[in-house]
């Protein structure tokens, strides 16, 4: 089973006069893995994949397969029509890479057995590992139990990022073992952990990323109280986070940080109020080193 133990980072696309940001996007990069992440997921829900067009998409993809060791690097994959969905994903694979990152079909909302058949789908054509994506909030489709269970048998699908909120099904997939659980809901992260789930695919991790990772390796080493600490030290970063629309929040703290330039996410999008803006510097001026 390839490993995904750790905290991944869902990065951030950053514009500058609306096209991608490539020497930001550079920057980040090098703090990131200066700050000891896992890995990184590229093009997903906080990359804006659904406001990026293929092509771009393959462009961001690239650029952080030539600063990134591919065994760190997942891309997203997501859509509703499956024979593009299988096209993408053989373009994709023509580079080397860690994983693919993969939600249910949006707005269609298929059965049960739809979802198997769609991810079942996918995973038989795999040549690198999959991780299902489990976000109904933004699917429109919940994906049950019993299902998730019978999917993750697949050989070809290696980890769930677990946004679902259902905790009976964390502990099920935890205890099964067919695929290691990744914390997707950021405060979240230290009760996954604790319950013995690998890791996490984290977006408020672009800050202090050095502080998740301490708190997934105390949880690790048996030092809850001391994970525990670092939890809560970040939870008003992470509520704060996601305070607006991912990622208009999270875009305004790295530009406050001066790591991107002080660009809005893209259309429908918009750029998070100035209260936010105000609640964001306060919470990272007793976060930031």
């Amino acid at each position: 089973m390839s490993d995904f133990q750790g905290i991944w980072v869902a990065l951030v696309t950053p514009f500058r006069n609306g096209e991608i940001d490539f020497a930001s996007l550079d920057r980040l990069l090098t703090k990131l893995l200066e700050d000891g992440v896992a890995g990184l997921v590229v093009c997903g829900t906080t990359g804006e994949a659904a406001a990026l067009s293929q092509a771009e998409q393959l462009a961001v993809l690239d650029a952080v397969l030539q600063r990134v060791p591919a065994q760190r690097v997942i891309m997203g994959l997501a859509g509703n029509q499956l024979s593009a969905l299988l096209e993408l994903q053989r373009e994709i694979q023509r580079r080397r890479l860690a994983g693919l990152l993969v939600p249910a079909p949006y707005y269609i909302r298929p059965a049960q057995a739809g979802l198997e058949h769609f991810f079942s789908t996918l995973a038989d054509a795999a040549e690198v590992p999959l991780v299902l994506y489990d976000i109904p909030y933004r699917t429109g489709v919940r994906i049950e139990r019993e299902t998730l269970r019978r999917i993750v048998c697949h050989p070809n699908i290696h980890a769930i990022k677990d946004c679902a909120g259902d905790a009976e099904t964390t502990m099920a997939l935890i205890a099964d073992g067919q695929v290691q659980v990744l914390a997707g809901e950021d405060v979240q992260i230290f009760n996954t952990l604790c319950l013995g789930g690998a890791g996490a695919i984290s977006a408020s991790a672009h800050i202090r990323a050095d502080l998740y990772v301490r708190m997934q390796q105390r949880v690790a080493q048996g030092d809850l109280q001391g994970a525990r600490r670092l939890h809560y030290q970040l939870l008003p970063w992470m509520q704060a986070a996601f305070s607006e629309a991912n990622p208009s929040a999270l875009k305004a703290a790295l530009a406050l940080q001066g790591l991107i330039d002080d660009e809005t996410p893209r259309a429908p999008l918009l750029p998070c109020t100035a209260e936010t803006r105000q609640r964001l510097q306060e919470v990272l001026t007793g976060l930031v080193r």
